[in-house]
């Protein structure tokens, strides 16, 4: 569905977002599975115009187990970000220090790297994937615990879960400055746990979950308009710890009223880690 946004001040724009709508029947998507082609349960999703900031001005004031993310300068020495073994041996050492540091974690996993690009062509001939412009969450109280288990095996993730331990993403540009689809963020203190519904990810050989989230009006949105490669976001998806504020982090690519015409598509990567605390 189309996506529209309308300028409304410097600080501060109008923009349209997809919420899922709660139908009682929880949706199923085969990832990957051709076979299971027209067996899927879509979701259902209606659009809504939010009010969404600009978090530059704002910048100093988020904290990670406050409001679910924060926004930092973060210089990279990556040259190729497709390059699986420069990620391994470059990236992924930036990223667990950026999270130890963010965090208060002692020890970081890298376990997933994501390249979106907003282009179908360029996606078709780089295997990137496209920009999601759905608001979600990664992760679920199911679906979290469980994928620990997939990476780390069972032996390894009963010992981690009798700790405090979180997933945490760090999403950032990769070529120019951001200027279509730029990633909006919900303060996770807006959230109310009744928003939150269930989409199951079938794979072949496991299933997943991720959460969407249903509309509210209370929800406060954020962006940071003209990212550069050198700037990351950094948000929880996951938090075993229930007493913190924000435990998970919604969300979304949207359309920016500002976007000029015939900007760049955008080209992101998003990498995902288990923290894990003393």
């Amino acid at each position: 569905m189309p996506l529209t946004a309308q300028k409304s001040s410097a600080d501060t724009i109008r923009a349209d977002f997809n919420y899922i709508v709660d139908t009682g029947v929880p949706p199923v998507r085969y990832i990957d599975w051709p076979e299971m082609e027209g067996k899927e349960v879509p979701p259902e999703y209606r659009t809504h115009e939010m009010r969404v900031r600009n978090g530059r001005p704002l910048r100093d004031t988020f904290k990670l187990d406050v409001h679910g993310f924060v926004f930092v300068d973060h210089a990279t020495q990556v040259k190729d970000f497709t390059d699986g073994a420069e990620r391994a041996r470059v990236y992924d050492p930036e990223v667990r220090a950026l999270i130890k540091k963010h965090s208060g974690a002692a020890e970081v996993v890298v376990f997933d790297h994501t390249i979106r690009i907003g282009d179908e062509q360029a996606q078709k001939a780089s295997g990137a994937r496209p920009t999601v412009k759905g608001v979600h969450n990664d992760y679920t109280e199911t679906s979290a615990p469980r994928r620990l288990r997939d990476i780390v095996g069972e032996v390894e993730a009963g010992r981690r879960l009798k700790k405090r331990w979180a997933i945490i993403q760090v999403w950032r540009p990769i070529r120019g400055k951001v200027l279509a689809e730029p990633l909006g963020i919900c303060d996770g203190r807006t959230i109310p746990q009744k928003g939150f519904i269930r989409i199951e990810r079938r794979y072949k050989n496991r299933t997943g979950e991720t959460y969407h989230i249903a509309h509210d009006p209370a929800h406060e949105w954020f962006y940071f308009p003209e990212m550069e490669r050198h700037e990351a976001l950094v948000f929880k998806v996951f938090d075993s710890d229930a007493s913190k504020p924000s435990r998970f982090t919604a969300h979304s690519a949207f359309d920016d009223p500002a976007t000029p015409a015939g900007a760049p598509p955008r080209e992101s990567i998003e990498t995902r880690t288990f923290a894990f605390f003393d």
